[in-house]
């Protein structure tokens, strides 16, 4: 990996207060289309699978929303026409499965909301589903990672910041556990103020420019894709620094670039501050 040069005059800096990119959302359709598959869940934890998945049918037009859930859950959801039980573990997760690949492979759009438990196996699962040879023929589906799903995923992290149209919604500190685990040379760190995370991202999405990054600090929600860079102070959005992470940004950031295609910077700086 190349350590990419640094724009030393912050051109790649775009402040937002106001849409940076308004025409991104006449661009979603009022008729359904596009196919999103919600995926997550585990035999303690299945909560937020489901609600993304009715957030994702009530606000976008999405001609299905598959809701993908370890079958360990079965017994104690209503059999809906949405639900789809997938393999489990032992341990009551995603196992690795010919299903599971084809939820990928049948959607046009993936959001991987999480509470997929600390299991090797399930990251396994997760990774081979990602990369089967029937979905990388396809390479512009737009891939979310968020909540735990990053963390239960960093460690693999050298394989899909270079899949195309990967998003990343992560906190700082699960950034800092991809960074080590790529062994980038430059550190995020907590306690630094804006401009040196804003440069390091920058810096970052130059040497990977496939992923979309989606972080927040001192008070910015921070996108970061091809070494340029948006930043939107929290109060002029809908979020707080606990909703920032319920999955439903997560979800507008799928829908957005999915109806957007080859847009990853604009659509995702816009999901923001969309309403």
């Amino acid at each position: 990996m190349a350590f990419a040069p640094q724009n030393s005059d912050l051109s790649y800096w775009q402040k937002q207060s106001q849409p940076l990119f308004p025409d991104i959302a006449w661009n979603i359709p009022e008729q359904k289309t596009g196919r999103l598959a919600v995926v997550g869940g585990n035999s303690q934890n299945f909560s937020t699978v489901v609600r993304i998945s009715e957030f994702a049918s009530q606000n976008f037009p999405f001609t299905h929303v598959a809701t993908i859930l370890p079958d360990v859950l079965r017994a104690k959801l209503p059999p809906l026409g949405n639900l789809n039980f997938l393999p489990s573990t032992t341990s009551g997760s995603l196992a690795k499965s010919h299903q599971l690949q084809l939820s990928f492979v049948n959607s046009d759009a993936s959001l991987i909301i999480g509470d997929l438990s600390k299991n090797s196996a399930t990251a396994v699962a997760i990774l081979d589903a990602i990369y089967d040879k029937e979905e990388i023929k396809s390479p512009t589906k737009p891939l979310v990672l968020a909540r735990d799903t990053v963390d239960l995923l960093a460690n693999d992290a050298a394989r899909w910041l270079v899949r195309p149209n990967t998003f990343v919604i992560a906190s700082m500190i699960q950034l800092q556990k991809v960074f080590r685990a790529i062994y980038y040379p430059r550190m995020i760190m907590l306690s630094q103020p804006l401009l040196p995370t804003v440069e390091t991202l920058h810096k970052f999405t130059l040497s990977y420019p496939e992923i979309t990054i989606l972080t927040f600090h001192q008070e910015n929600i921070i996108i970061a894709n091809a070494g340029k860079i948006s930043t939107t102070h929290i109060v002029d959005t809908d979020y707080s620094p606990i909703s920032l992470w319920s999955g439903q940004l997560a979800t507008t950031v799928a829908a957005l670039n999915l109806y957007n295609p080859q847009q990853n910077f604009a659509a995702t700086t816009a999901a923001v501050l969309y309403h």
